[in-house]
């Protein structure tokens, strides 16, 4: 018996290692060896032809002095890009996220899948049509001209403002459900004893909503930053060579100029710049109720 029951212990003590071992072993495959590759092409130096890249792993540090470098002002394009398409998006987001929360009663889930339902369309697909919407012949054009918020020759296309703008379409769906979540947790009852205490309607929201949503607003504003920062899509197909964001120049270097030890270092360089901005980001805000 006391066999049996040490056996027993044994293999209770096993088995959840055994249970993340498919997790484990999926992100040795996809991701730890690829980061692997990714890093030793950085270090590496590129010979050969166009169309025959040879690459030498021989520590080659220069290749990030050389991106960081070259293509500083796409680097900071795309913070900027991405910081301003996620403020849009929180501020966009939240009160249609309250209003899902706490107002729509039982037309809540009609509400959101009419949110989510649009983004069943590809990514590319979308970003076309806000293409179409934009152009200069389009009736949102002609209609800012009409009221005089664009000059006679003005246009909208090929600019920084239809760039963010397709981020901020493209990535507030990412906001608007953390932050639904946030806030449907928020007990009501909080709200009707800030009330009671006299309290108006924007000293409850600073004061109440606000910091118990704060997890929503972290999470989604991780989730908007993180992936439009690295966004081509948008830029190619929205932008002009003036809003080329560094996605555009990571895709050119790995595709066409083929120069895969720069595109990797541009690659592990944007990643480390955006690892240090989450951090930053998570500290101020605090951790501790994000689960």
């Amino acid at each position: 018996m006391a066999g049996v029951a040490a056996s027993s212990r044994q293999r209770s003590k096993i088995a959840p290692y055994l249970m993340i071992l498919p997790a484990l072993a999926y992100l040795a495959i996809f991701f730890v060896v690829p980061f692997v590759t990714l890093a030793r092409t950085s270090l590496s130096s590129s010979g050969g032809s166009v169309y025959l890249p040879t690459l030498t792993f021989d520590w080659n540090f220069g290749n990030f002095v050389d991106a960081f470098t070259l293509y500083k002002d796409p680097i900071l394009r795309s913070f900027g890009y991405a910081a301003a398409a996620t403020v849009l998006c929180l501020l966009l987001a939240f009160p249609l996220a309250y209003v899902i929360a706490f107002k729509a009663g039982r037309f809540k889930n009609l509400i959101l899948g009419l949110v989510i339902l649009p983004f069943f369309v590809t990514f590319l697909i979308r970003t076309i049509a806000w293409k179409t919407i934009l152009a200069d012949e389009g009736w949102v054009v002609s209609a800012l001209g009409t009221i005089g918020l664009l000059p006679d020759e003005g246009r909208l296309l090929s600019t920084s403002w239809a760039v963010i703008g397709g981020l901020t379409y493209n990535w507030i769906i990412f906001m608007i459900l953390p932050l639904y979540v946030s806030l449907e947790k928020i007990d009501p009852r909080l709200l009707e004893a800030s009330r009671d205490l006299y309290s108006g309607g924007t000293r409850s929201f600073r004061k109440v909503i606000l910091p118990l949503s704060l997890p929503g607003v972290l999470a989604g504003s991780m989730l908007v930053f993180i992936p439009a920062v690295g966004d081509f899509i948008n830029a190619d197909y929205l932008g002009s060579t003036q809003t080329t964001m560094i996605g555009n120049v990571i895709q050119k270097q790995f595709l066409v100029v083929k120069d895969y030890p720069a595109a990797a270092a541009l690659s592990l360089g944007l990643m480390g710049l955006i690892l240090v901005g989450v951090i930053l980001y998570t500290r101020a805000l605090g951790t501790e109720d994000l689960v």
